[in-house]
């Protein structure tokens, strides 16, 4: 028997990359708003309890009133940052922790994670849970996303004027990922994060530098290679590079995938390390996977 999908915001960045995606998907028929009805409450609750699952695509305010106005037992997956680190609400991220999958196939609510939260989580976690890295150590966390990670208005803005190259931007140092980061990484001491978008449309690279000092043991490069693979071994979404990295890396070259990629740099004799994930910011970073994580809600299997 098929399943019903609803997407509570399609028509935005994140929901047109879903249904992109789940179009002609085995054993899934989408249930579409007209223009009219996709800002009544009765015809959006209507849809949601059609739906075996609703997934919101909304700012973070409309996502809570959308929870609200959801029928009592609809499963919903949150696209936005408002229920991430939500009492009650599993955490998107599959690949996260041993068991996370099926965590998630089994939620009734679920946050699809924020893309630079998924790039460092990937590569603190692993740290975390193998002693390396003490929740309390301080952290420094670089990254840079292509423009479509800003929404319509900087996407609008930078195919009509061309620019700017590069900017940091939410240098009040209190970006809205940092509470799932902490919460997710393992952290009690919050990071300083610094984002940056260029110009190009998609892909992105989150750095964190470390000495290798900062580590139980002073553990060698290679060792925290060794670490990742492990941590990581079996999974189709994330890959470690096989060897250590000392060449030019471009933000750009998982777009269209829903891959991430972990590589560490590192200059031993110096004590320094870079620690580096890349992934497409609309792919594992958002639709890539939300998709992942119906398919776990609703039990679809690729064909």
């Amino acid at each position: 028997m098929g399943k019903n999908l609803f997407i509570d915001g399609q028509a935005g960045t994140t929901g047109l990359g879903i249904a992109q995606r789940v179009a002609g998907l085995a054993g899934l028929r989408l249930i579409t708003l007209g223009e009219g009805e996709r800002k009544r409450p009765e015809a959006r609750a209507a849809a949601m309890a059609e739906a075996d699952l609703t997934i919101l695509c909304l700012p973070d305010d409309a996502a809570r009133e959308a929870v609200a106005l959801a029928p009592k037992g609809a499963r919903i997956l949150d696209a936005s940052t408002a229920h991430r680190t939500a009492p009650g609400w599993v955490y998107g991220f599959a690949e996260m922790l041993p068991g996370q999958a099926e965590r998630i196939a089994k939620a009734q609510y679920a946050g699809n994670p924020g893309c630079y939260a998924t790039g460092a989580i990937a590569l603190i976690r692993p740290l975390v849970e193998a002693g390396l890295l003490a929740p309390e150590q301080p952290l420094s966390i670089n990254a840079v996303s292509g423009y479509s990670g800003g929404g319509k208005a900087m996407i609008a803005a930078h195919e009509a004027q061309g620019g700017p190259a590069f900017e940091l931007y939410a240098l009040g140092l209190s970006h809205k990922h940092i509470p799932e980061i902490m919460e997710y990484g393992g952290l009690t001491q919050r990071p300083l994060f610094v984002p940056s978008v260029g110009h190009f449309a998609q892909g992105m690279l989150v750095s964190i530098p470390l000495f290798l000092a900062q580590l139980a043991g002073t553990p060698a490069p290679a060792r925290l290679l060794e670490l990742y693979r492990d941590y990581y071994a079996g999974s189709g979404n994330v890959v470690v590079h096989p060897g250590l990295w000392a060449e030019n890396l471009q933000p750009e070259g998982l777009n269209g995938t829903d891959r991430l990629e972990i590589f560490v740099a590192a200059n031993q004799a110096h004590g320094h390390a870079v620690l580096i994930a890349r992934l497409d910011n609309l792919g594992k970073g958002a639709s890539g996977a939300a998709v992942q994580n119906l398919k776990l809600m609703l039990e679809l299997h690729d064909e």
